[in-house]
């Protein structure tokens, strides 16, 4: 039973996470654990909501990445602000109308990809530039508060450990069921294995990446909605840091970068650890170039540690 525990890739991760947390707060004392817990999971859930979506691209196979997200977020943070301005009342169509523009990101990032035969990095990098000039054209820097209760959701804890937690607890059990339980779940790890084998068993290979890149684009839109709330206002610079954040989850979390394997629980883990490890780094008193270096080390220990079982 633990031998096979141990063969999950998100053990590591996860093990990681603790670790960090155990050395930050001996070297403290023990002053600040839970302090350090509750902040862990207030930044890390706009990770791990990112890099829900992120996991779905890069599972569709090689070479399929967003690297839009960090625009995406942005402009739906924008967006919502905007249409919201500061009315409780007029919450909900904020909510669908940042929405529904991430969601036109994610149409426009496959257009390129499918009917100009660009290579999704290429493509979601291009676009990400054009998302990010509309974003600062609509925005024009103006900086407006989120209606109360969508700021008092991104803030609020129970016990500890914020309501927001919950709510992505929630997103990726239903993520978990759809990719074990349902057609379009299976499909994607099916033409991650690969594609031209999933064509021939009559899967609609163009549909279900369709899809899979504007779910990665509503799952941004959400992180921008609810940092817009957790940050009182959108940003033009919101979403720089989750770039190569929702990248480094889906990896360190034990997703397949060939492909056909996806990790949910590895991104709870994965985010959890980046946010601890930075935290421990500081605690430690280290110098900028010394923290940078410590964490890319620490990272590719932990993706050799997961990395054990080989790709069929």
């Amino acid at each position: 039973m633990i031998g096979k525990l141990l063969r999950q890739p998100w053990v590591f991760s996860f093990g990681a996470a603790i670790a960090v947390w155990l050395a930050t707060i001996a070297y403290t004392g023990g002053q600040g654990a839970g302090a350090i817990l509750t902040a862990a999971f207030s930044f890390a859930t706009f990770t791990i909501i990112v890099g829900l979506g992120q996991m779905m691209v890069i599972t569709t196979g090689p070479g399929n990445v967003d690297l839009s997200i960090p625009a995406t977020i942005t402009l739906s943070g924008v967006v919502a602000m905007k249409v919201m301005d500061e009315d409780s009342g007029r919450m909900l169509i904020g909510i669908v109308a940042a929405l529904g523009a991430a969601s036109l990101v994610g149409v426009f990032n496959y257009g390129l990809i499918r009917l100009l035969r660009i290579p999704p990095i290429i493509a979601t990098l291009s676009s990400s530039f054009l998302v990010l000039s509309t974003a600062i054209s609509y925005g024009r820097g103006i900086r407006i508060k989120p209606p109360e209760p969508l700021a008092e959701f991104a803030t609020m804890q129970i016990l500890g450990i914020p309501i927001m937690a919950f709510a992505v607890l929630a997103v990726s059990i239903g993520m978990a069921l759809v990719l074990s339980r349902t057609v379009y779940g299976r499909s994607v790890l099916a033409v991650g294995q690969n594609s031209r084998a999933a064509w021939l068993a009559g899967l609609n290979v163009d549909r279900t990446r369709f899809l899979t890149y504007v779910l990665s684009a509503i799952l941004a839109g959400v992180c921008g909605i609810l940092l817009s709330g957790f940050s009182r206002g959108a940003a033009l610079n919101m979403g720089e840091e989750f770039l190569l954040a929702s990248i480094a989850t889906v990896v360190i979390g034990g997703t397949s970068v060939a492909g056909g394997r996806a990790n949910v629980p590895g991104i709870w883990g994965a985010a959890l650890f980046m946010y601890l490890l930075v935290t421990m780094l500081n605690t430690f008193g280290a110098s900028a170039g010394i923290r940078l270096i410590l964490t890319g080390l620490m990272i590719i220990g932990v993706i050799v540690a997961a990395g054990g079982e080989e790709q069929r």
